[in-house]
């Protein structure tokens, strides 16, 4: 890890993110927490506002290392959690934590194939990378049970580049909006991110 610049402009390519990451799996855990990283906690803690409900089996798109599994086991330790990331060393110390059911190496974009759905999916801290919304927003839905929610961060300089709540009107016919957060602090020890950049949470519903 040498330029953390890179990460407010997204890293670049698939090929380049997914090297990016592994190369940063060994560090990334103990780098976050230097940089104070809040986006597991306060996703877990917005979860806990908004609903009550108790999701079966949860889908944890971009895992990374598991930081946000970690959230999720805590409140929901019951829970089947599955994982998936594009970076073979992070799933590997993922593994090594054994917060998830099974996991694989697969870009979050992609339709991922299980014999179930799920009752939660989440994509946190991620969707910096994603190149294909109206893909994404697809492959989850077919990826959820009705009435399953989609929880997620976005970080609102995109979004305001993106008109990324156009995006998200765009796509109520399968998922409905049932809450998006107030700006939030992301990176607030990292010199790039301070207080320049936050973050939004997003809870969607399936129909």
């Amino acid at each position: 890890m040498s330029n953390f610049k890179s990460l407010v402009s997204g890293v670049g390519n698939l090929n380049k993110t997914k090297k990016y990451y592994d190369d940063w799996s060994k560090n990334y855990d103990a780098t976050l927490k230097l940089w104070n990283y809040q986006a597991p906690k306060k996703s877990i803690k917005f979860l806990k506002e908004t609903t009550n409900f108790k999701p079966k089996n949860i889908l944890d798109l971009a895992c990374g290392t598991g930081l946000f599994g970690a959230e999720l086991k805590k409140i929901y330790p019951k829970s089947h959690i599955y994982g998936s990331d594009i970076s073979k060393k992070s799933l590997k110390i993922s593994l090594e934590k054994k917060i998830y059911t099974k996991l694989q190496i697969k870009n979050f974009e992609e339709l991922h194939h299980y014999k179930i759905k799920f009752n939660l999916i989440s994509l946190i801290g991620s969707m910096t990378y994603c190149k294909n919304f109206d893909k994404l927003f697809a492959n989850i839905n077919k990826n959820l049970k009705e009435k399953g929610l989609v929880l997620f961060t976005h970080r609102i300089d995109l979004w305001e580049k993106q008109d990324f709540l156009s995006i998200l009107k765009k796509h109520q016919k399968l998922l409905k909006i049932t809450k998006i957060s107030r700006p939030l602090h992301y990176l607030p020890m990292n010199k790039d991110f301070k207080n320049k950049i936050k973050i939004k949470i997003v809870l969607l519903q399936k129909y």
